[in-house]
């Protein structure tokens, strides 16, 4: 198998670690192969890419999720720099609703996060000039798109950067808390 993979503090989230194969050329690596996620019971259709790009160190995005029926599943890498990434619990009823799992994804590492419906998520760059991709399996609806604030207290995430040194875009600086968001209702979900 040319993927490593290691299950998070989470349920359902994973690091993925595709394998590099490299000579004085440069390097080849399968970043995502449906076929053998699917032998391993993971089936996902991935309808969309995303790329990201921050100039700066301190970026915050996020922290976001869609409701259904355009809630995402997602599959994010970095291909320049490095990023702070976080996953939040937002599952109506589930037993670790509210709590966060933050892991390092960057270029050099070559890991992924796989993330499952269910989970806000949000970045922090920890480099300028970071690029991010990520794979989603539904397109953006800002009908259903909900943002929750990067700092708040309940959920107590513990970024690698005081607020001081963090840049947010207005939508984020004003997103409500946890308490005040909307939850993500799996059984809103159509069946498959």
């Amino acid at each position: 198998m040319s993927l490593e993979i290691r299950p998070l503090a989470l349920d359902g989230l994973l690091e993925i670690r595709p394998r590099k194969f490299g000579d004085d050329r440069g390097f080849f690596s399968e970043t995502w192969n449906a076929q053998k996620l699917s032998d391993l019971g993971i089936d996902l259709q991935f309808m969309q890419d995303n790329h990201s790009y921050s100039a700066a160190r301190g970026i915050v995005r996020g922290l976001h999720y869609q409701l259904s029926p355009y809630a995402q599943d997602k599959l994010i890498r970095v291909v320049r720099g490095a990023i702070f990434d976080v996953a939040v619990d937002v599952r109506k009823g589930s037993p670790t609703f509210g709590k966060w799992c933050g892991i390092r994804i960057s270029a050099a590492d070559w890991n992924q996060l796989l993330m499952p419906k269910g989970f806000a998520h949000g970045y922090l760059t920890l480099e300028p000039e970071t690029e991010v991709i990520y794979k989603v399996t539904n397109p953006y609806s800002p009908s259903h798109e909900r943002t929750i604030r990067y700092d708040d207290e309940d959920i107590g995430i513990e970024w690698p950067l005081p607020a001081s040194q963090v840049q947010l875009s207005e939508k984020d600086r004003s997103a409500p808390p946890l308490a005040r968001a909307e939850p993500f209702v799996a059984s809103q979900e159509p069946e498959a």
